[in-house]
This record gives structure tokens, sequence and C-alpha cells, in this order.
């Protein structure tokens, strides 16, 4: 049986076809270096390997210049065309890395919306300065029909719901905070337990919102009665309705990390009031890396807010030593 030799064909790398368009543009060995800023011996032998690896002369020498071959004629004009399309790839890659032509939808929930992800947008903007950014303030039962109906990519929430269809991956962990009026008489305390501040008006304590419910969950085990004579959802405008002392609130620290504390005493709570935050989206999408991008900025100014509020939180308590009898 005759075997047959596979026919081999030669392929030019990128940079073979970058050296050989100079040349083609500037006619030496001289200019071609200088327009790739490269050492003109180690371009010349980098033609001479083209020019054997191709089996054919690419380029005749007359007087000392390089005049294209005329049986290369056609190989010149495919790498005219190949080098017009790679700059038009480079422009396209260009323009995604800035964001230009896209568009970024999210939605969060008021505690993170207000306060946390108009920071982790900032950084979005620095890394995509052309994208597009739309930013729908939820509130937390509307965060599944906002991602089912595809009106954003993500949701920040501020609790985890269940739905089969929607995931939901921890974003951040933080805590409670009592907040009182500088002239108020609690004002002066370090600390406060739940008792303490069941004996005062609340403003915006609703035991249906994530937060709300965990306070009034520890006032519930506690057999505690409470008044909220004024009620407010977001966070900034219960920070600015306990500043002008028609109450006491308990806010979360991710809204008070931003918040201006001028008129107002921050106040750690006894009692454990861990809350946990959560960055919800589709289970049959893909994230882009635009939203992915977001979410860690997100995450890490949720870190920072919470590392910042480490001065207003309570120490640990002191560990006991065992004596022993």
């Amino acid at each position: 049986m005759v075997r047959h030799r596979p026919i081999e064909f030669a392929i030019l790398t990128l940079r073979q076809i970058e050296v050989i368009r100079a040349v083609m543009l500037t006619g030496t060995i001289a200019g071609a270096a200088r327009l790739l800023n490269v050492a003109a011996p180690g371009l010349s032998r980098l033609m001479k390997h083209t020019e054997d690896s191709l089996g054919a002369k690419l380029f005749s020498r007359r007087g000392g210049r390089f005049v294209p071959a005329p049986e290369a004629r056609s190989i010149f004009a495919q790498i005219n065309e190949l080098h017009r399309n790679l700059e038009n790839l480079q422009f396209a890659i260009g323009a995604l890395k800035r964001g230009e032509g896209a568009e970024f939808k999210f939605g969060a929930t008021p505690s993170i919306g207000h306060a946390m992800a108009p920071l982790a947008v900032a950084d979005l903007r620095r890394r995509y300065p052309d994208l597009l950014i739309d930013l729908d303030i939820l509130k937390l039962e509307d965060a599944i029909d906002f991602l089912l109906l595809g009106r954003g990519e993500v949701a920040a929430v501020s609790s985890r719901l269940e739905h089969p269809a929607i995931t939901f991956e921890p974003l951040a962990q933080g805590q409670l905070f009592c907040i009182v009026a500088e002239a108020h008489p609690l004002a002066s305390k370090t600390q406060i337990s739940a008792g303490e501040i069941a004996t005062h008006p609340l403003i915006g304590i609703d035991p249906r919102d994530p937060y709300g419910r965990i306070l009034a969950n520890i006032f519930a085990r506690a057999r505690l009665d409470y008044q909220v004579p004024i009620k407010a959802r977001v966070g900034v405008t219960v920070c600015a309705l306990v500043r002008q002392n028609l109450g006491i609130g308990v806010i979360d620290e991710f809204t008070l990390a931003e918040q201006n504390s001028f008129g107002l005493r921050i106040i750690p709570i006894e009692e454990d009031t861990t809350l946990r935050t959560f960055v919800a989206f589709r289970n049959d999408a893909t994230l882009s890396g635009v939203a992915e991008f977001f979410i860690a900025a997100l995450r890490t100014r949720m870190k920072k807010a919470h590392e910042s509020m480490a001065a207003h939180r309570p120490p640990p308590p002191a560990k006991r030593e065992l004596r022993s009898r």
C-alpha cells in the first residue's frame, strides 16, 4: 500500500503578519523596525524565516528596498484585509472593556440601594466608563418578579426568599444598631437592651420588613410591648426623623455607614441582631462580566462598611477563667 504524505500548510503567526505588513508599508527592514519599535536584525531574521517556511519570496530587493513580489499579491491583499479585521476586533474589545453600547440593569432593596449600591456603581463606572446603568429600588417582595420578567440581571436584597427559579447567594452580614438624637436621654448610653428600646416611641419598626422582623422577634420572645407612632420604611428617612428627636430608631449598619451621623448617637444593641443580605439572579442565566464585577464591588464595599462600624460594636464578652476547687 502506498502511503501519501499529508500536505503541509505553512501557518503565519499574527506577529509574522504584522511584520510583513510593516515591510509593505515602509519598504525597508529599518523602516519596519522603527514602525514596530523593535530591533532591525531580529526583524530581518524573522522575515527570512517567514519566507523559508512559506517556500516563496514575498519581496524582491531593489536598490535596498523591499518591493512586493507580483506572485504574492493575493497574500498581501489577504494580509491587509486581515489587518483591518484585527483593528475592528481591537476596537470592539476596547468598546467592550469600556462598556460602550452595553446596559446593566439591576435592582436593590432600599437599605442596600440607598447606601451601598451607589458606592459599587462608582467602582463599576470607573471600570466601564461608557456603560449604561439602570438601578431600580425594589420592595423585597417585588424582587422575584423583577428577575423573572427580565427587568434586571441581578438584585441585591435584604433577605432570602424561596423560589425554584432564583438563586440567592450570600452578599454580606451585619448588625442592627439603635439610633437616638443627641438631645435624647439615651444619648449617653454605650449599650442598650431590647427592653430599654421598647420603653421609648419607635420610628420605622415594621415586623413585615426583614430588619424590623429581627427586632420584633426579640420583643416577642421577651414578651415586650412597643409602640411605633411614626412608620417609615426607608432607613435614610428613619435617620432624618430620629435626628428631629421624634423617637428612636433601629437601623442596619450598612445604612449607617454612609449616613451623616451629625445629630445622631449610634448605640450597640445587647441582643444578637445579626442580619444577612443576598444577591439574587435567575438559575437559567449566565451572569455577564459586568454583573460579576458589580457583585464583587458590592461585597467589597459592604465588607468595608462592616469594618468601619467596628468602633460602634460592643466588645466580645470576656472569657471567665476556670478556677480549680
